[in-house]
């Protein structure tokens, strides 16, 4: 029987909703594959503030580190707003990525035939097909720059810096080129190389290292082109390849043209097998603890550290159907509900991938 460590952060809001079903899926993909997952649940983010006055206390990263995967759920909420930058419960994600070095981010957006209708796109946009993968470097650039304020001539002012070196950026190349080669083959690096220098040296460093794959198509897209031409059509993506602030507000996008941002997971990852798992919704704290919150992310989440961190590829696989099956037979919780439907909460919408599994 394999064994894995799982240090599991719940977080905030909804995040201790969803989490305990896609625990419960886990457990059942344990018992089908001769697995066992040793869960081990730990604070970060505005819980671990409030209980440690920290918001990623040295206990959750030192447990992170002597685990095989991180699964979060979500951290952040309105409570905590008016907190210093440094106490803001979204610090403890930095401190994750950071701590645990993982530099590279994986965001597929992906739209299910029976979602359509949910996308706000039109549908003629929708039929072309939505499945791209939107890859981002996670511990450089202007998130981790030098930043501070100052004054002068009694006028305050503030800053922050965009910087990479050629190491962090070709090592993220890899990540997107191997990405592509398990898809359609083709990589849009994004970046600002009209304007910015630290672009221009992302640009260079991305052609010499697509060299190294010569079968992967490469093409260049400034930023804001790359913005419109997502919502135009963004059936002529595979794999986007970006720096941290750029690959933040993309992805995003990236998720919302699918119309469902509930059935988004992420992975975080560095050179070996670790990696941080984790949906890419807040931690809505207006519906949390009321059985409204959409599992599927996380499920999805779980799918995606089997894949990464566990290299049980068959096991993800039926994660994945069983939730496509649900949501076939016409199960939705509220927030990609239509009319002929049928409406489910949080722990039903988890005991129905657990009897398709």
């Amino acid at each position: 029987m394999n064994e894995y460590k799982v240090t599991v952060i719940p977080g905030d809001g909804i995040g201790v909703d969803i989490t305990r079903e896609a625990i419960k899926v886990l457990e059942k993909v344990g018992e089908k594959y001769n697995t066992k997952f040793n869960f081990t649940t730990l604070k970060a983010g505005g819980c671990a503030l409030d209980e440690f006055g920290v918001p990623l206390p040295q206990e959750t990263l030192e447990e992170c580190k002597k685990s095989d995967a991180v699964f979060l759920g979500a951290v952040g909420g309105p409570k905590w707003d008016v907190l210093p930058g440094n106490k803001r419960p979204e610090k403890a994600l930095m401190g994750l990525r950071g701590g645990l070095g993982l530099y590279a981010n994986l965001r597929p957006a992906k739209v299910y035939n029976i979602l359509k209708s949910a996308s706000p796109l039109k549908e003629a946009i929708i039929d072309k097909g939505i499945d791209l993968l939107v890859v981002r470097e996670l511990t450089g650039g202007i998130y981790f720059g030098e930043r501070g304020r100052g004054a002068e001539e009694d006028v305050n002012y503030a800053y922050d810096t965009e910087k990479y070196n050629v190491n962090e950026i070709k090592r993220i190349a890899h990540v997107a080129f191997k990405a592509a080669m398990k898809r359609k083959k083709k990589v849009t690096s994004v970046d600002k190389a009209n304007i910015l220098e630290s672009s221009r040296l992302w640009r260079e460093t991305v052609v010499e290292v697509a060299k190294e794959y010569p079968e992967v198509e490469l093409n260049h897209l400034y930023v804001d082109n790359t913005a419109m031409q997502l919502v135009r059509d963004p059936s002529q993506f595979d794999v986007i390849l970006t720096s941290n602030i750029f690959g933040d507000i993309l992805s995003d996008e990236a998720s919302m043209i699918t119309g469902s941002i509930g059935m988004l997971p992420s992975a975080s990852l560095r050179n070996d097998s670790f990696g941080m798992y984790e949906p890419i919704h807040g931690s809505a704290p207006d519906i949390a603890g009321k059985d409204l919150a959409n599992p599927l992310a996380q499920i999805l989440s779980a799918a995606m550290m089997l894949e990464y961190s566990f290299n049980m590829s068959e096991a993800a696989r039926d994660i994945e159907n069983a939730v496509e099956k649900v949501l076939e037979k016409g199960y939705r919780t509220g927030d990609i509900y239509t009319e002929g439907t049928t409406k489910v909460g949080t722990k039903k919408m988890g005991e129905l991938v657990l009897e398709e599994l």
